[in-house]
């Protein structure tokens, strides 16, 4: 088996991850506008997050299920901002102000998001456990994803929107 062969699996795995994060990054900057920009900056911020976590775990190496793994985070983190930016919408639709509409969004969509992330933690502990190999790399980045992507659905876009839109009256919003 030639060695390129893994070498090519890894590039284009990156190339496939690359390519579905700038959908997803352009999709949430047309759909939710300014809030998607800040969902952008948490994307970001997340995959981050996991490339250094992993860059701390000795003997850790990229590898194509660590690829999936980290493309399955960024669905999770999507899927969570998007909870949190369709409960403001519709707290505003159910006649709230932007500040209540903010901070119900974020309080009703936290059962949510948070009952989504420990189910999917729980199975990749249960792949760690029991998988070998390529299964317990994917097990691994997987947990290390949610872990970041609840930090940063959760803590950082609230707080970038608390930082713009926090404690000003403001009558309308960008979502």
């Amino acid at each position: 088996m030639c060695p390129s062969l893994g070498k090519e699996n890894i590039e284009n795995g990156v190339q496939a991850m690359v390519w579905g994060m700038v959908v997803v990054l352009i999709f949430m900057m047309i759909y939710y506008r300014a809030f998607g920009f800040i969902a952008n900056l948490a994307l970001l911020a997340n995959l981050i997050m996991v490339v250094g976590v992993m860059s701390m775990i000795p003997g850790a190496v990229l590898t194509l299920p660590g690829i999936a793994g980290m493309v399955l985070t960024v669905g999770m983190a999507v899927d969570g901002n998007v909870l949190i930016f369709e409960r403001i919408r519709e707290e505003i639709l159910g006649g709230r102000s932007v500040q209540q509409a903010i901070h119900e969004g974020y309080g009703n969509a936290f059962s949510t998001i948070a009952d989504a992330n420990i189910t999917t933690f729980m199975t990749a502990l249960i792949l760690f456990a029991v998988g070998t190999g390529a299964v317990k790399g994917f097990a691994v980045t997987l947990m290390i994803g949610i872990a970041t992507s609840m930090f940063t659905a959760i803590v950082g876009t609230r707080s970038i929107v608390n930082a713009i839109w926090g404690g000003k009256r403001v009558k309308s919003l960008s979502i």
